[in-house]
């Protein structure tokens, strides 16, 4: 299984290579999606703001593809949230694949904003195949400032001042808020679970 990175020039595209090289999965980055034609499943990493984000994948032909896409396809981070329909971040639209809006997070008597660090995965959705091998209480690395409240497409939460969707997913497309690249082994597994899927 080949998997294409999208390259969206943000800071955490080199950790998540990393990542995938340490469980000798094979993968490449793709600017455009015709350089990611030969991939099987898709990642899409994100650090930064939703408005450029977006900006820079309509530019290169990748949002309107990605809403057109069959393959597996993960969104890490701001990835994750592109994948809504709406952002409070920046007041624009995103891909629409999953539906829900993104904003901002008040963390109340939590802690500072944004909400960074180690924090745990409960709620898990049964069945859900990224979160095979793992079990409630798992904690994983977040760094992000807006948020998606959980809904029907939640499949993992955690919380902080308020509940988040710490996992998501609408068929061929799931998401990660936190980092999967930088969370240890879970963040390895859940990784592995999306480029080696079980037969």
């Amino acid at each position: 299984m080949t998997t294409a990175i999208i390259d969206t020039s943000t800071a955490n595209i080199a950790s998540v290579r990393y990542a995938l090289e340490r469980l000798d999965a094979p993968h490449f980055l793709a600017s455009t999606p015709d350089e990611a034609v030969s991939a099987e499943r898709l990642i899409l990493p994100g650090v930064g703001a939703a408005g450029p984000a977006m900006a820079a994948l309509r530019a290169n032909g990748w949002a309107e593809a990605l809403q057109n896409e069959a393959r597996p396809l993960l969104g890490v981070c701001l990835g994750m949230q592109m994948l809504f329909e709406w952002s409070e971040e920046s007041d624009c639209a995103l891909l629409g694949l999953i539906p829900g809006k993104v904003q901002r997070l008040d963390p109340g008597e939590a802690g500072p904003w944004p909400h960074m660090g180690w924090n745990t995965l409960t709620d898990f959705a049964v069945d859900e195949p990224l979160l095979a091998g793992l079990n409630e209480g798992e904690r994983v690395y977040f760094v992000h400032g807006f948020f998606i409240a959980p809904g029907a497409n939640t499949v993992a939460q955690t919380r902080y001042g308020a509940q988040i969707t710490a996992m998501a997913r609408n068929g061929n497309v799931a998401g990660c808020q936190f980092h999967p690249e930088r969370s240890g082994s879970v963040g390895a597994r859940i990784l592995k679970n999306f480029v080696e899927p079980a037969a």
